[in-house]
Formats: structure tokens, sequence, C-alpha cells
């Protein structure tokens, strides 16, 4: 059961600053639940228009409900307090005190305060039917007096109201004396018939029967009271949110992680959308348990609503956030807002604004809460994918911006490792290598469709082309078998049978084209036949990082043949391995189930390119039907697992084509794969490459958003030129070179692939590059786009290029950046012309210093010591000698 308080507003409340006015709120606590409303400044009539709902477990207990003064600097200020005692509401009519007046009362009796002034309070239990209006209702009244008199027996002294109540505020005392038992049930009865009848018999029917009721609560217009069937964030209402969200989803992609870090990243075995309800649903208790745990009270839950575009679904939080060594209790707002809901995957934002902290009007923090379906555990359970990362979102510039995020930062960190242990007691986590142990049996579990020659043929053959070309031939040989030879008359000799009129002609061309065509489409089946699953189940040979692609299904594909289906078939590129998949006739949404692995490499792959291709095109050309990019830098390998690709391409995104995936990406060697990648580049470069320590490489990972797997090789301090310089640190990985800068707290940061990378120039040191060579590097058209702010300028194809200059070790930094790209970005056939221009390059420099054209080589200075004697420097007659000394020692020197 619920007891729903409506907090309307206040009049004529004493003043408690010094300016004569109060910046009020109230405070309803009913046991251990608490809740606050929001502050009116300098306001002594202050209206809050808010509504709390509070559960009730003990009918003896007493709602309190406090009117404070804020303070930000010393403790709130006590105005007036009104105790209700729970089961006075119960006993009411309808379960309402309905819309009133109160008066508030002082905390005790030597308060020099004693006029606290009014608070119009709406009181009810959750019921099926609002609050109920009683004005004209005078025969429950009278008979509500009457249970009255009943009860009291004996006519008793006048006693006073609300407003003269005990020292402790309180109505009553649960067991007061024989007399005033007598007075307050009495009182209780008037105070009910006040609340029925607003008119002035009310009064005067309280007067003749001897009462004082001047601190009675005065009525006021009877106002509605939810029930809990009406709110809209009620479970079974919430149910059917979750519905018309998933029937409104337009497919859009699941956001990104936000920028500031990930809090959480966990497996769980709950399928998502019980995820998603035990965080968000009204009715969980999981927000209200971690909530108790963290310290926080006062947590008030608006319901869920639509915007007025009617597809932005939202509610409010108010909870006051737990007092830190560094900041007192203060009261948060938090706005949910469901970004994405298709039943399979959810995304919800939340942005906290704690306006009452130092600079808090001056950012926001969010929160991306995104719960996606995990792999599928070997006894059938479904699993989801929680990860929750955050930002901070600067509404005004603040140079107090890195203090702020640093903050945050631990105390986030603090609050959600409560979050992810309180969830644990609820859900049981997975561990994600447990999840990646399931490899084998997913995979096992995968079974191709079987195709009967017989049945594709039917189904490939069943056209208008060759049906008409075989009724075509079948009247053709009816017509021959009937007629009786022609004799030979103009060229015609035997053995060749010429057409005799141009009708004659006409027939024969139209059949010789028909059979050419059926004969290509049965080449073309006999092809397709022998590329039958070609690459599938095909082992992957040698250890280092074994690339697994499950090809499951397609949907949407593009019809571009007259049967208004395809014939595609898949081509999975990595690492230059290539792999086919079969095809599929006559199919729109085929069917595969077949699985490829790529020989292990040495690193870890970068992309995988995905293109799909239809086998018999318009024109009789390879069309392709969409194409699309798996950026394994930019993606977690855990969350390609079990995925649907959209394709791009005009075909593609005309139907909405996608790809069902499941990729898993696995390292063979262990630990050592890092130390032979990292031996095999020193050979390149000639220098010794230290193996970095985990918490560069965590902070390296974290720095650019990248997988676990990648790690550091090694980073320069250099200068990025564009329109002004900027000084900052190029780092380099196996996949990634990236650059990253803080220059007065603005960061600039970028990264893109090796083999985004067409050409790498080196400039000669000039002027405006200050005497440093500058390695020029030039992008693929359309790659790198991501990076493009960091580019100095765009060649006339529209290329990017990136200027790096003022290297610390040159010589080493040229080295390492063009052994690196050697090993990821170039062909067998561009590396060797570039080791053969490098060749030629010695030679010609060793036949130069043969010749004596070496460059004079003035970086070292020849010294040496000579003693001479100090009766040398006396006598001007041995100035000569002098010379002739230091002349010497030159000379020997």
């Amino acid at each position: 059961m619920r007891l729903l308080i409506r907090v309307m507003e206040a009049r004529n409340l004493p003043a408690t600053d010094s300016n004569g006015l109060s910046d009020t709120y109230v405070k309803v606590q009913l046991g251990k639940q608490k809740f606050k409303t929001k502050v009116v400044k300098k306001n002594l009539n202050p209206n809050w228009g808010e509504e709390f709902s509070l559960r009730v477990e003990d009918m003896n207990e007493e709602v309190l409900i406090s009117v404070l003064d804020e303070d930000k600097y010393f403790n709130d200020d006590f105005v007036g307090q009104l105790k209700v005692p729970v089961s006075l509401i119960f006993d009411a009519d309808n379960k309402s005190l309905g819309t009133a007046w109160y008066a508030l009362q002082p905390k005790n009796k030597k308060s020099k305060i004693k006029d606290c002034g009014e608070i119009l309070l709406g009181i009810c239990f959750s019921q099926n039917n609002l609050f109920v209006d009683l004005n004209n209702n005078g025969d429950q009244a009278s008979q509500l007096m009457k249970n009255a008199d009943v009860i009291t027996g004996v006519p008793s002294r006048p006693c006073g109201g609300l407003s003269s109540s005990s020292s402790s505020g309180r109505f009553e005392e649960l067991a007061p004396p024989k007399e005033e038992k007598s007075c307050s049930q009495k009182k209780f009865a008037v105070r009910i018939v006040q609340m029925f009848n607003k008119n002035s018999d009310t009064a005067s029917f309280a007067s003749n029967r001897g009462l004082d009721n001047t601190g009675l609560p005065e009525t006021a217009e009877p106002e509605a009271c939810d029930d809990e069937s009406d709110d809209p964030s009620s479970p079974g209402d919430f149910v059917e949110v979750m519905r018309e969200m998933e029937s409104k989803d337009t497919g859009n992609e699941i956001p990104s992680n936000l920028p500031g870090g990930v809090l959480v990243d966990q497996f769980y075995i709950i399928a998502p959308q019980d995820l998603n309800s035990l965080l968000f649903s009204p009715d969980s208790s999981f927000p209200r348990s971690l909530a108790d745990l963290q310290g926080n009270t006062e947590q008030e839950f608006g319901p869920w609503r639509f915007e007025s575009d009617g597809e932005t679904l939202k509610r409010v939080v108010t909870y006051i956030k737990a007092a830190t060594k560094l900041i007192k209790a203060v009261k948060a707002t938090e706005e949910q807002t469901y970004v994405k809901a298709d039943g399979k995957v959810f995304a919800v934002l939340l942005s906290v604004s704690t306006p009452d902290v130092m600079y808090g009007s001056t950012f926001k923090t969010e929160l991306l809460y995104c719960i996606t379906p995990g792999p599928e555990m070997p006894l059938g359970e479904q699993t989801s994918h929680l990860v929750i990362s955050w930002r901070m979102n600067f509404l005004q510039s603040t140079m107090m911006k890195g203090m702020i995020e640093s903050g945050a930062r631990q105390g986030l960190k603090d609050s959600f490792e409560q979050f992810a242990s309180t969830l644990s007691q609820n859900v049981k986590p997975v561990d994600v290598k447990d999840i990646g142990s399931t490899k084998e049996q997913v995979l096992a579990s995968l079974e191709a469709e079987p195709q009967s020659d017989w049945k594709l043929a039917v189904q490939y053959f069943a056209n208008f082309t060759v049906v008409s070309t075989f009724f075509i031939g079948l009247y053709a040989l009816v017509h021959i078998w009937r007629c009786p030879l022609s004799p030979i008359q103009g060229l015609e000799f035997v053995g060749l049978d010429l057409p005799d009129s141009i009708g004659e002609l006409i027939v024969c061309g139209v059949l010789v084209l028909q059979c050419e065509r059926v004969l290509q489409l049965l080449s073309r089946f006999m092809q397709a036949r022998v590329q039958k699953g070609s690459d599938h189940g095909v082992k992957a040979q040698g250890e280092g990082w074994l690339l697994t692609v499950a090809l499951l299904e397609g949907s949407n594909l593009a019809a571009v043949s007259s049967s208004g289906f395809c014939d595609p078939y898949v081509v999975f590129t990595c690492n230059g391995q290539t792999r086919t998949s079969s095809i599929r006739f006559q199919k729109s949404d085929p069917l595969w189930n077949e699985i490829f692995e790529f020989d292990a490499m040495d690193e870890p792959p970068s992309v995988l390119d995905v293109e799909v291709y239809d086998f018999d095109g318009p024109y009789d050309d390879i069309t392709s039907l969409g194409h699309t990019e798996i950026n394994f830098v930019k993606s977690n390998v855990s969350d390609l697992s079990d995925v649907w690709i959209p394709l791009r391409g005009k075909l593609a995104q005309a139907c909405q084509s996608k790809l069902h995936l499941r990729i898993f990406l696995n390292n063979t060697r262990g630990n050592n794969v890092v130390q032979e990648y990292l031996n095999k580049m020193e050979k390149e470069v000639g220098k010794k490459i230290t193996l970095r320590s985990p918490q560069t490489n965590s902070a390296f990972q974290k720095l650019f958003g990248l997988p676990s797997e990648e790690f550091l090789i090694n980073d320069f301090t250099c200068q990025l030129k564009r329109k002004m310089l900027l000084q900052g640190r190029l780092f380099l990985s196996a996949r990634i070179i990236g650059f990253h800068a803080n220059l007065f707290r603005q960061k600039t940061k970028f990264f893109f692939l090796w083999e985004d990378i067409e050409d790498i120039q080196v400039y000669s040191p000039t002027l405006s590059s200050i005497g440093s060579p500058t390695i020029v590097i030039t992008l693929r058209l359309g790659r790198g786009m991501d990076a493009r702010h960091g580019a100095k300028t765009q060649d006339e194809d529209g290329r990017l290029k990136f200027h790096f200059q003022s290297f610390v070790s040159f010589n080493v930094a040229h080295r390492t950046i063009m052994a690196l790209w050697k090993a990821r970005a170039l062909t067998p056939e561009q590396t060797a012309e570039i080791v053969e221009e490098e060749s030629e390059a010695k030679i010609l420099q060793t036949e130069e210093s043969l010749f004596g054209l070496e460059d004079v080589n003035l970086s070292e200075v020849y010294s040496s010591g000579v003693s001479v004697p100090i009766y040398l420097f006396l006598f001007d007659s041995n100035y000569c000698a002098l010379d002739q000394f230091l002349n010497g020692a030159v000379q020997w020197g």
C-alpha cells in the first residue's frame, strides 16, 4: 500500500534569514523513507506543487512533514513541522484527508516563534479512485459526528485544534489520558467534518458542540490524487512502453561509448530485456537497494513519459547524494532518456546535474548504459553485455575543468564498483574467458543448409528464358517431324538448308539467341557448383592471431534479376587473405551457416573487408550487392561474437541489407606473441625496442579507446604542423599511428591505421620546419576521415596529408615508422621495391665516399692541453718565444 502526499504551498511562514525572507523547502519522512521538494528562494509564501509516494509498512507510524530554510554554509534552519498518524488517514472515509491547510507546529514549547505559518497538503492512500469530493456529503459528515459521540459517550471540555497540540507537534499521543482521549476523538470528528464541508455550517455545527476549532485545518478545493493504476510508470505500463519503443525503432546504430571512459564492462546470465527492466523498471527494487548502500536518501522516481515528439522516452529521478570528504550532501537531478530500445538492444543516456555544488551550474555528468545480447551459453541460457561509459559535459568554460573531471572520475569509479557488486548479487556475472571457451560449441552448432543439385537446378532454371526456349525448340521439332523435306533451291546444297523468307530468318535468330542464353546459364550453374563452399571448413595453418568468421545468413539483399531474387555469395578479405562463400541461388534472405578460418597472423588484424556479390548480375557482369568493413581497432572483439552488420552501397542502403556474422579472434601463441613481434621489428629498425609495462599499455589503450590486445611499441615527442605548430607525442603500435597533444587543456588526439597510409615521404629541413626534417604521411582516398582535423592539407584528389617534424631522434622515429608501415600496409612487391631503392641509395653513397665526395663532418671537436711556463708571460722580450711555442703546439695538435 502506498501513501500519496501532495505538497502544494505554504503561507505566512516566519522569516529566518537576515533579509527578512526564507529559502524554504519541505522534507517528507515516513520511517526510513525521505523525500525533499525543490528550494523556493526568498519567499514567505512558497509554492512547490510536488507529489511523493511512500510505502506504508506499519499503521502505527507517523508522517513527519518539516518545513526548513536552506543554508549553504551552516545547518538548515527549522521553520515548522507537522505529524500525521497513518492510522488517521487509513480510518478516514475513502482513505483520504483531501486537500487542506494545516498549521505548522514548532519543535518544542520553548521555541520563541509560536506562529509557524500554514501548509497546504493533499493526503490520501492510493486507490482505484481519486481524491473524493465530499463537499456536499452532509449525511456522511453527520453520521461521522454521531459515531464520534458514540465513541466519547460523555460531553467534554473544549480542546485545542491542530495548532494547539502537544509539544511534540503530534495530533495526539497514542495513549493519552481519558479526558484528553475524549477531546482528541471529538477533535478528530470535527476535523473530518470540516474536510467534508467547506461551508459555514460546519463551523457553526462545531461551535454548537462546544468545540474550539481555531486550529483545525481549513479545507481547500479537493484535488485529484492519482492512483497507481493510472500511473504511466507502473510495471504493466512499462512493458507496454517498451513494446511501443520497439515498434518505433528505426534501426539506428548502437551509440558508441562516451569518451570519458568505461566504468562497467561485464556479461551477465540474463536476457537483455530482463536486465533493462531490472535497472529501469519503476517496480524494480535494485535502484533502491543501491541507493541504501551508497547512502543516497529521498530518492524519487518520476514516471516514464514520451516527449512532445512522441518518440523520446524520458523520466526524471531526484535524490540527495550522500556526503563525502570533500562536499556535503547535495540534491541531484538525473534525467534518463532512452536512445535505443528495439527489444534486444537498449541504450539509456543519463544526464546528472548537481547545481548546489561548487561550479555545479557549469557542467553535467553524462552516463550511457548499453545493454546488448551476448553469446548463448552451453546450456542455452541467454546472456547480456552491459557497458556503462561516462563523460563530463561542460555547459560553460571554467578554469576548474581539470579538477572537476578528476574528482568526478574518482567518485564515479568508487560508485560503480558498488554498482557492479550489488548487481552481481542479483544477476550472475559471466567471465569473458568462459564465453570465449564456448566458441567451439557455438561453431559446432552451425550446420550448413543441405542443398540438392536437382532442387537447385529447378530453382535456377525455372525462369522465362529457359521455359520459353524449351517450348520454342519443342515446337520447331514437332514442325520438322510433320513437314516433308523441301527441295534444294537457291544457294542451298545437300546438308545446308537456308531460310527461304524474312520470317524464317527472324525465327532462326531468336532460336539461336535463346539457345545461347540457356547455354550461358548452364555454364554459370556448373561453375557455381564447382565453387560450392570452396573455403568452408578449411582449417587455418600456423600459430599466432587466428581469425574465425562464421557466416550465418543475410537479410533483404537487393534483387538484380528479373526473377526478383539474386544469387549472392560473400568474399572476406583480411591481411591479404581471401575467403569465399558458396553461392545461394535465387535467394534474397539466404542461409549459409559456413565457417571460414584465416591462416594465423603475427600481429592482430586491423580490418576485415566484406563484399557481397551477385553471381549472375545484369548484362552478364558481376554486381556488388553491398560491402562493409569491420574495424577490429574500434570494436570490442567480444561484441562481434554475434552481430548483424549493415551493408553499405546504393543497392544495400536502398534495401537495408544486413549480414549475420559471428567473429572470433584468438591468440594461439599466448603472451610470447608480443615479444616475438617486437624482436621482428628490432631487426627492421636496428634498435632495441623495450616491452612496455601493463600500466603503460593500459593508459595507451584508454587514451585512444583501443581494445585490450593492442600494445604500444614506441612513442616520440614531435610537432604536428597545421596552421600553427602543435607540440605533442606520436604513438606507434602494431596497428595504428596516433597523435595526442594537450595545450592549455585543449586536447587534440587522433589515430589512423597503417593500412590507410598510401605514401610516406621525408622533406628536407627548411626554415619553416625549424631546421628539422619533416615526415609527410599521405592517406588513401576516403580513409582516415575521423582524423581529418589533424591533417595539414588535402591534395587535389582529396587525400589527407599529415606533417610531423622536430623529432628528438629523427632517424629512430623514421626507421620505426617505415618498418611498421612496410610490415602492415605494403604488398610483398611494394616492399621489394622499397628495399631495392634503399640498397641503390647505399651503393651510391659508398661510391661517393670512395671518390672523396663524402660530406665534411664537423660534429666532433679535437682539443689538447699544453703546459706553459708562467715566466713566459712576465717579460715582453719573451712574447715572440711564446708565440712560436703556441704555434708549434697547434701544429702538433
